[in-house]
């Protein structure tokens, strides 16, 4: 069997229970200029979407989904911890300038910082990302 077409629609980032989705999509909405473009019933679920003029061939957006189940992840992952499963890499041209408005977006340094030109952020509900 030939493989079928595939793309990477979206990837999607969990959140604790609705509405914190939505407060979780505007985080990102201010961290990368991307805008909400869907947002299911009671804010469970939300899509973003980059700016129409910005090329991402990968990643066509992110979704944020609320789990009743939600538990922060640990960063580092840690025996018996809710480990993180999936983060992002958002590349930066200044790491420094990135980190300081990652910060003022709401996202928080991570304590563990394990390479010289990486920083490790959580977002507001835990969830690590890497700006490189």
């Amino acid at each position: 069997m030939t493989r079928p077409p595939m793309r990477i629609g979206a990837v999607t980032i969990t959140a604790p229970p609705a509405p914190h989705a939505r407060e979780l999509a505007r985080f990102y909405e201010r961290l990368l200029g991307w805008r909400i473009v869907d947002e299911g019933p009671k804010g469970g679920w939300v899509q973003l979407q980059p700016p129409e003029d910005e090329s991402t061939p990968t990643l066509l957006g992110i979704n944020i989904e609320s789990d009743e189940g939600y538990e922060r992840p640990t960063w580092p992952s840690r025996p018996g911890g809710q480990n993180a499963t999936v983060h992002l890499d958002i590349g930066v041209d200044d790491l420094d300038e990135a980190v300081v408005w990652a910060l003022q977006a709401g996202a928080s340094l991570a304590e563990d910082q394990p390479q010289e030109h990486v920083r490790v952020m959580l977002d507001p509900a835990g969830n690590p990302f890497c700006l490189c």
